[in-house]
């Protein structure tokens, strides 16, 4: 019985983190590695991400510096990260330097709709996850496997974990929104 709401946890701490990671990548007003690390670079005919060709750093107030192991590299990861960023990227022999400007208040209200956009597509998500599950045990208990009060407590525990994912979502939308409006 406890298998449906494991199977529910696991859905949902995967959606979770799909959606930290997600919205780690969106600018805020100080610039962060996850900016950069994933961007897709044609490395000798194959699509690699950027963490794999060099080191990023961050240089305060608002500087990426990528560190690129090799040189025949620093043309394809400056393109790269100048085309994702919109933001010229300096070369200095193998780093390169990439100097973002501060948000508008335009832009800023534009990532936070998005931020938006991204839980709202993790709360769907979560909910498709639970309807699955409902599914199963309903297919249960019309087999005989369950009882109407095991449904009924498997319900309300399902309710539970989503109760505790949203609020987890909203807490993560609420510091990057601060995080934007710094």
């Amino acid at each position: 019985m406890d298998t449906f709401i494991h199977t529910l946890e696991k859905k949902i701490a995967d959606i979770l983190k799909f959606f930290k990671d997600d919205v780690a990548s969106i600018r805020g007003s100080r610039p962060t590695s996850a900016l950069v690390e994933d961007i897709s670079v044609e490395y000798y005919g194959q699509k690699m991400p950027l963490k794999q060709l060099g080191s990023i750093s961050i240089i305060p107030p608002r500087e990426i510096q990528i560190s690129v192991w090799d040189g025949a590299a620093v043309g394809a990861v400056t393109a790269a990260v100048s085309a994702r960023l919109n933001s010229m990227a300096a070369q200095e022999g193998t780093v390169i330097h990439v100097n973002l400007p501060s948000l508008t208040q335009e832009r800023r209200d534009e990532f936070i709709k998005i931020v938006r956009t991204k839980a709202e597509d993790a709360r769907i998500k979560s909910r498709a996850a639970r309807d699955e599950i409902k599914k199963e045990i309903t297919a249960q208990e019309k087999e005989g496997k369950l009882t109407k009060d095991d449904t009924f407590e498997l319900e309300k525990k399902m309710q539970q974990v989503m109760d505790v994912f949203n609020k987890d979502v909203d807490v993560l939308v609420e510091k990057k929104t601060a995080e934007i409006n710094e």
